[in-house]
């Protein structure tokens, strides 16, 4: 006997090339079988109306843990990815101390286990401290369970060190995951250009970005390894990650909901829920983030979720860290930007999230095939909702989509053939 069967649902398995009236059978946290008449269950879930798909995946998560559980714990941050549908988030290592060796990847890989809600995948530092200047034990935090390695926040500034993590880690076979921004042309508050002249505040430029992004693909050109771009903001950086797909480069890249949804207008109001980095840019650049993701040329959707306490994000602007939260509400955000506009269906949605990020790390999860792990996510596309961030799961409330009318939520969170969250 099966041990649930999701029934009912318009199934879409990307990885499988599915999109079909089907029901879902799991038993013993895997898949069982996905068609039709599949027997019975110990608990069937109606799934009528809604779209059935593999569990989401966000590749950039900050969870805060170990250092600043006052902003997020992995717990909090594994409540608030199941809510928003998420069965899998990656944990970004720009935690204190920083996860530079096998002990905090354990760390981490065990209170996930405590947690009992999403699985949490340890993204290891790329360099010793995240310094840039020596390169952290990467071998041995694959071996404890890293899935890839990225210094976030700060980008590998030294070429030379770039390039022996890109040499060290084709030979693991493992993606480096970077946060392109040139040091040098770093410091300001929000994009470089008019808002930022007419509110007084130095600004970012995107040439800081494309910079760095284009330093690096020359690298990956000579060296092979495959290489992630984090958050890309420009699109200037979209026609650089567009030409090294065009070359057949190992090359990926992720869009955020802030960067396909805001421009830095909004930082017109002063509210530091607006601040990021890489920052808010114009609303050209946007267009060329949507139209990216909708061919393909940027392939997964990532929230960079990044929490701060109430204290540090409610200064003024100029001294506010960088960073919002989004997992709770993301899969809404995406609806509004990708779908509502027309530029993605929802096959090509669910892609984003759930096979390409999975490609990205090598993970078997992403499937709804016989025999993977049945992480599954329970979607109606119709259901119409207020993001109220008060009501959040995550720890923190530094979001600025507070009172945002939505449609598109997840209504079943299912990991390993648990249900963890049910609306």
């Amino acid at each position: 006997m099966n041990d649930l069967v999701i029934a009912n649902g318009r199934v879409i398995d990307p990885a499988n090339g599915v999109d079909a009236v089907a029901d879902v059978a799991i038993a013993g946290g895997r898949i069982a079988r996905v068609g039709k008449r599949l027997g019975k269950a110990r608990e069937t879930i109606d799934a009528g109306g809604c779209i059935v798909c593999p569990g989401l995946i966000d590749l950039h998560v900050h969870c805060r843990e170990p250092g600043h559980e006052e902003e997020e714990t992995i717990d909090t941050a594994a409540a608030a990815a199941v809510a928003g549908g998420f069965t899998t988030i990656c944990a970004m290592p720009n935690t204190h101390p920083p996860m530079d060796d096998e002990t905090a990847v354990n760390y981490v890989l065990q209170r996930a286990v405590e947690a009992g809600l999403a699985r949490v995948l340890p993204v290891g530092c790329i360099t010793q401290e995240r310094a840039g200047k020596e390169l952290a034990e990467m071998g041995l935090m694959l071996a404890a369970g890293a899935v890839a390695f990225s210094d976030d926040g700060d980008g590998v500034a030294s070429t030379a060190v770039m390039q022996r993590a890109l040499q060290y880690a084709g030979m693991l076979d493992v993606p480096i995951l970077q946060h392109c921004q040139d040091p040098d042309l770093a410091g300001g508050h929000l994009n470089s250009g008019a808002i930022a002249v007419r509110l007084g505040l130095s600004g970012i430029a995107g040439s800081g970005e494309q910079i760095m992004l284009r330093r690096d693909l020359e690298l990956v050109a000579h060296v092979g390894a495959r290489y992630h771009v984090q958050h890309v903001s420009t699109a200037e950086s979209v026609e650089l990650i567009r030409q090294a797909k065009a070359r057949d480069l190992p090359v990926t890249a992720e869009a955020t909901p802030h960067h396909l949804l805001l421009t830095d207008a909004a930082c017109m109001s002063y509210d530091p829920n607006y601040k990021m980095n890489p920052p808010l840019r114009s609303a050209a650049d946007v267009e060329a983030i949507r139209a990216a993701v909708a061919d393909g040329t940027i392939d997964c959707l990532a929230t960079d979720h990044a929490p701060h306490a109430a204290e540090e994000k409610e200064l003024e602007f100029s001294l506010a860290p960088f960073g919002i939260i989004s997992l709770d509400c993301a899969l809404g955000l995406y609806v509004k930007a990708l779908i509502k506009t027309g530029l993605c269906d929802w096959p090509t949605l669910i892609a984003r999230m759930t096979a390409a990020p999975a490609d990205v790390i090598r993970s078997p999860l992403g499937t709804l095939s016989a025999g993977a792990a049945a992480d599954v996510t329970v979607i109606d596309p119709a259901k119409r909702w207020t993001v109220r961030v008060a009501k959040f799961a995550s720890r923190s409330r530094n979001c600025p989509y507070d009172g945002w009318r939505l449609t598109g939520r997840a209504v079943a969170t299912i990991v390993a053939g648990d249900v963890k969250y049910r609306i």
